[in-house]
């Protein structure tokens, strides 16, 4: 499977990446697909949800009323449930919302959004580039220039280079991420996937 290589100002350079048929030419996974994207939202979930309960609550233990003659119901506290500013029945508690998924689902899964992506040619395979330091409108030049600027992009690198996180980081339709933090959840979020030219060996290695 070949696709051809952009430059910065989305002209053709003549050039054709090779990609592995194994991992962008597969018969995609849905179900890989779920579990790990499920799986990613589920761990970003802080869980720091929290309700005081009957024995949490600041208040007097005086018995508000007595126990019989009143007509009512019989009640020993103003902590209970019942009554406004009472403690709440069986209300949420700090807990980890953490999933586990397998190595091997994941890569499938990764295999399969990126599959799909080739197959909707939503792939671009960018030439290399470097910033001398991060701007945000140069880096907005290249999405006009492959005309992306209005879609929701993910550009995958080589290595951490820190001037094109940082000149995509202001933009709220663009990501930059390095090819071994690459997940299901982004592919897919994403309308079109950039991939630099370096990046494509790296990123066929880790989903080998």
């Amino acid at each position: 499977m070949e696709l051809a290589i952009h430059n910065i100002k989305g002209k053709d350079t003549g050039r054709k990446a090779k990609l592995s048929k194994n991992i962008f030419a597969i018969e995609p996974n849905d179900h890989a697909i779920y579990l790990d994207v499920k799986q990613y939202l589920a761990n970003n979930r802080k869980g720091l949800h929290k309700a005081k309960e009957r024995a949490e609550i600041k208040g007097s233990t005086r018995k508000i009323k007595k126990q019989k003659g009143t007509g009512t119901a019989r009640a020993g506290s103003i902590k209970n449930p019942l009554f406004r500013g009472g403690g709440r029945v069986f209300g949420p508690r700090p807990r980890s919302y953490d999933q586990k998924v397998n190595k091997k689902v994941k890569r499938l899964a990764r295999k399969s959004a990126l599959s799909y992506k080739a197959k909707s040619k939503a792939i671009i395979i960018v030439e290399d580039f470097d910033f001398s330091k991060p701007n945000t409108k140069d880096y907005l030049s290249i999405l006009k220039a492959l005309d992306l600027q209005a879609k929701k992009t993910l550009m995958v690198l080589n290595g951490g280079n820190k001037n094109i996180y940082l000149s995509s980081r202001n933009l709220k339709n663009s990501k930059v991420v390095v090819n071994s933090e690459l997940n299901t959840y982004e592919i897919t979020d994403a309308t079109n996937v950039l991939i630099l030219e370096s990046a494509v060996d790296g990123l066929e290695s880790n989903l080998k």
